[in-house]
């Protein structure tokens, strides 16, 4: 190579790298930018407006579950749940149910649910459902079986509360109805695209 074609080389190369800087700096992410998950999440305003005018209830009672579910799970919900159901039990129960899934980004989806239970818990409900989800990505999550969390179950503000898991999906079921129960029991919920007559 002669003198002036490796000045020639050294010339383009130099540009070449001037020009990508830029390029390279644009195409990293910035450490300081807004977190994805915020546009991902809801917002606790979100979720207790939404809850508050689905299970006619107001804002300070949905507002105080919200919150004692937000310090178990210490994430925000990345979807909810707002369907209506029915159970009965004694010693064995039955519980099937009819919602909407919303997840931020993407259209509402229709799910149901049904699943037995067994435990030291008796009565009868129908009642509305707002179940907030956390850590559920996507819309086809959802469908699988959630064991119910042993002795999660509680109440707040006279709303109803339990927790079903499965793998890293947190769900967290709010019930306001007549004949509201809840109790020491264990049992799943199958969630599905179709209704199932068997719970099983």
């Amino acid at each position: 190579m002669s003198r002036f074609d490796r000045r020639k080389f050294v010339a383009s190369s130099l540009f070449a790298a001037a020009a990508a800087s830029p390029l390279r700096a644009l195409a990293q992410p910035d450490g300081d930018g807004p977190d994805p998950r915020h546009d991902r999440d809801y917002t606790a305003d979100e979720v207790v407006h939404a809850g508050s005018n689905f299970l006619g209830v107001t804002a300070e009672a949905i507002g105080a579950a919200i919150e004692r579910i937000a310090k178990d799970n210490g994430a925000s919900p990345t979807g909810y749940i707002a369907g209506t159901e029915v159970s009965g039990s004694f010693i064995g129960g039955l519980r099937y149910g009819k919602g909407v899934l919303y997840l931020k980004h993407r259209a509402p989806r229709e799910v149901y649910w049904q699943g037995p239970s067994i435990g030291f818990d008796w009565g009868g409900n129908a009642a509305r459902s707002f179940t907030l989800c956390y850590r559920l990505e996507q819309d086809e999550g959802i469908f699988q079986r959630y064991p119910g969390v042993e002795g999660s179950a509680y109440f707040v503000g006279g709303l109803g509360v339990n927790y079903q898991r499965a793998d890293d999906v947190t769900l967290a079921p709010i019930r306001a109805g007549v004949g509201l129960r809840l109790g020491a029991n264990v049992g799943y919920l199958a969630y599905s695209r179709e209704r199932h007559i068997l719970p099983f």
